[in-house]
């Protein structure tokens, strides 16, 4: 019964892009009040299933589930291709280390594209004040926000682009560091 409940929680949530609220799993479920909610939102947060961010709102674990890992493929001259499965990964566990800290954002220009991240990329980053210097950060410069490797030499920290077109941003007031890209996603 809790599978199937579930799968209609996860199925809202692929349809909507968004959790849904307690009253609305209420209808989902036909449970007669939010009592009943809480008591399976607590056995789904106890199983792993789902979780709460630091606001209290739902959050879905493991939201790319497990899938097939064949192997290696050849970006260079072609090789024999042997189609066995080597094992499974859960994406989640591979890009996401800390759930609560970690969110998604929408590329927008194109200052590190030698970095290979382009224009409508979505980036997996997580919330970190303190980043190492070559870690590509998001920052608040002088009251703006981008997207650069983070640099420092000495005592002078800087933000270095990943495109021959643009310069090094040198804060001229402050600079505030937001969050550590750990991953990037495109779709083709």
């Amino acid at each position: 019964m809790m599978e199937d409940y579930k799968n209609k929680i996860f199925s809202f949530y692929e349809r909507q892009r968004r959790m849904p609220s307690y009253a609305e799993i209420m209808t989902l479920l036909g449970f007669k009040s939010k009592n009943s909610v809480y008591k399976l939102i607590n056995k789904l947060i106890d199983a792993g299933i789902m979780n709460k961010d630091e606001s209290g709102k739902l959050i879905p674990n493991n939201l790319f589930q497990e899938v097939r890992l064949l192997g290696l493929v050849e970006a260079g001259m072609p090789s024999i291709a042997d189609e066995s499965t080597l094992d499974t990964m859960n994406l989640d566990n591979y890009l996401i280390k800390d759930r609560s800290a970690t969110y998604l954002l929408e590329v927008k220009g194109d200052s590190m594209i030698e970095e290979g991240i382009k224009e409508g990329d979505l980036v997996v980053v997580e919330r970190k004040e303190n980043p190492k210097d070559g870690d590509i950060v998001i920052a608040e410069v002088d009251g703006g926000w981008t997207m650069k490797y983070f640099r420092k030499k000495g005592s002078v920290v800087f933000l270095q682009p990943a495109n021959k077109n643009y310069k090094a941003i040198y804060p001229k007031q402050e600079m505030k560091i937001s969050a550590v890209v750990k991953g990037v996603i495109r779709k083709y």
